[in-house]
């Protein structure tokens, strides 16, 4: 009888790949995890208890069949590995890198409940989908046949690309719009190197335009080409756009220079890792070298714009979020990352306004978590005389996203938006009720993952060619 390859949870313990040194990782903008060897990703994956309900699964937006491509790589099947992977996510090599896995998949793994650890999940299907890069597993879309249907798609982002790739696949004509000179999104300009190389993102991009999707970039609707144009081009359109617009701070001081959102930030920075020439880097504007640089926020974006920081040669770097650690919306894992990197946190701190112009400090009042607020999470309350400054010359506000006013920016004001702005949608097949008109990812959900987006964007894929199917069956009747 074969060796059991699998269950070893308790005789192998968990082992992450291998981190840079903080000192050496902080210099740079490469990713800080190497890649897994052969043998120790099949131990790593050896250990999946291949347990009757995989929560792991179940918690993953996309629904991965996780336990299946975990025991291929336990056994050395990799390729069947990284094909089964590739059939529920258009993206695996990304979400093994950015998904918080720890909110996720492996925050759902039965061996961590028990105390044994989790499956390092997200290293595995990272280097499962590399290997098949590396192998030339990975193809440029053959469609078996092509079809007459045309969809547009505003917005190169992940829940476009997932949309374009599976259209693709069968046989749908794509054209995608976006107002960026590269595709890819937030993958591209938002999201640093450091947890996602541009090579990544990149090659991606190749492998979807030689499969027959066509790019028209620098194209900004509303300004380059009409939304009315690109729906008489196309037999539907999906409107993947995500949400850019910074939330704003209401406060004394807000618009003194100095203060810069956060988007803006990253987005520079990333423009400068591709070697282009940006001159609100050169001119210091969006360039921390040599500052004292306060984040405020909380979340994913805030730690995204600490480390950058601290690469960019910042003096210090300090992040004020109004909650505790345990409260922050932030991944665990990136927090300890930008800890070991030298960003201080400033808990249950709260900007009250700035002081200068340009801008020389923060205002702080400090905080207590009180009564849980209409969420469910205890509301931060101002603890009163606490109130400090703290000196900055480089302020970075990373407090979410908003969608920007499409209707209007469209000059397409039945465009149907509820009343934070973001598309009226059917969340599973991203329906409007504007005819042969639909929507994916943030601009139906708000500021969310990129897993998310994924999901939207297959689905929404899929709903279109039951829908090109169902006519052709009509007209054919």
């Amino acid at each position: 009888m074969a060796k059991q390859p699998m269950l070893k949870f308790i005789s192998v313990e968990r082992d992450m790949p291998e981190k840079r040194p903080p000192n050496l990782r902080a210099q740079d903008f490469n990713e800080i995890y190497a890649e897994y060897a052969d043998e120790k990703a099949r131990e790593q994956s050896s250990r999946c208890s291949q347990c009757g309900v995989p929560y792991c699964q179940t918690h993953c937006p996309l629904h991965n069949n996780i336990p299946d491509w975990l025991r291929l790589t336990a056994e050395g099947r990799l390729q069947e590995a990284y094909e089964v992977s590739q059939a529920t996510n258009t993206f695996p090599e990304i979400c093994g890198r950015i998904c918080p896995q720890d909110r996720l998949c492996e925050g759902n793994c039965v061996i961590e409940s028990s105390g044994h650890g989790t499956v390092t999940i997200g290293s595995v299907e990272k280097y499962i989908t590399d290997t098949a890069w590396e192998q030339g597993w990975v193809k440029p879309i053959t469609p078996a046949q092509e079809r007459s249907e045309s969809v547009g798609i505003i917005g190169a982002g992940p829940g476009g690309l997932a949309a374009a790739d599976f259209l693709r696949r069968a046989g749908v004509q794509v054209t995608v719009y976006d107002r960026y000179d590269r595709a890819g999104g937030l993958m591209t300009y938002g999201i640093p190197g450091f947890k996602l190389e541009k090579d990544v993102v990149m090659r991606r991009n190749q492998q979807l335009a030689q499969g027959g999707v066509t790019f028209k970039l620098n194209c900004a609707v509303g300004e380059d080409i009409t939304f009315d144009e690109i729906r008489s081009a196309h037999d539907a359109v999906i409107i993947a756009t995500g949400v850019y617009k910074s939330r704003d701070l209401q406060a004394p001081g807000v618009g003194v220079k100095g203060l810069v959102p956060a988007l803006d930030f990253l987005t520079v920075s990333n423009k400068k890792s591709f070697g282009d020439e940006v001159p609100e880097f050169s001119d210091g504007t969006l360039n921390a070298q040599g500052k004292r640089v306060v984040v405020i926020g909380g979340g994913d974006t805030a730690m995204d714009c600490v480390r950058t920081s601290i690469r960019q040669g910042a003096t210090s770097v300090k992040c004020l979020y109004r909650r505790d650690r345990a409260n922050m919306p932030g991944s665990q894992r990136e927090v300890a990352n930008a800890e070991e990197e030298g960003v201080v946190f400033e808990w249950l701190s709260a900007p009250k306004g700035f002081v200068g112009d340009p801008v020389s400090g923060v205002m702080v009042q400090k905080m207590r978590l009180g009564q849980p607020d209409a969420t469910g999470r205890q509301a931060p309350e101002v603890i009163e005389g606490s109130d400090y400054v703290e000196e900055a010359d480089l302020v970075i506000m990373a407090l979410g996203f908003e969608a920007e006013d499409l209707p209007t920016l469209w000059d397409c004001p039945d465009l149907p938006v509820n009343r934070w702005g973001t598309v009226r949608a059917d969340y599973i097949t991203g329906r409007t009720e504007a005819e042969g008109v639909y929507a994916v990812g943030d601009i139906v959900r708000g500021a969310s993952l990129v897993v998310w987006a994924i999901k939207d964007g297959r689905d929404c894929a899929e709903a279109i060619i039951a829908a090109f199917n169902d006519a052709a069956v009509i007209a054919a009747e």
